[in-house]
């Protein structure tokens, strides 16, 4: 059994560092984009509004990577979570299984990532039509 929880612990922890890097990547696009929109609200160029478009699509696919990777652990999770302690190999893939949910298209648009990256998208947009 401690062989089966220590297995548990490493998927655990794998699992952690998707989800932080995720809520990290949401927090530096506000950021670049605040700056970016912010610093240069004077004199606002087409450029400048392309450049942030671009980032936050960039931004959107990585938190979509990060996602489907966690998806893809807490598969993972619950097979080792089922099998028996003795079978227990410290495998961290699916053994040749891929969860479609775990693909980055299909991840860039679930419903919680199409709302946060759309406003933004949206909010870039409007800075761009008042220039």
């Amino acid at each position: 059994m401690e062989t089966k929880l220590k297995h548990l612990e490493f998927l655990q922890n794998i699992i952690s560092r998707m989800a932080n890097n995720s809520f990290l990547l949401k927090g530096w696009i506000v950021t670049i984009l605040g700056a970016m929109l912010g610093l240069s609200k004077d004199d606002i160029d087409i450029k400048i509004v392309l450049i942030a478009f671009f980032l936050t699509v960039v931004f959107w696919v990585l938190d979509a990577y990060f996602l489907g990777q966690e998806r893809y652990f807490r598969f993972r999770y619950d097979e080792v979570r089922k099998k028996d302690p003795k079978d227990i190999d410290f495998g961290m893939g699916l053994e040749g299984k891929k969860a479609s949910s775990t693909d980055v298209i299909p991840v860039m648009f679930s419903f919680t990532l199409v709302i946060y990256y759309i406003s933004l998208l949206v909010v870039v947009g409007l800075f761009g039509y008042f220039l």
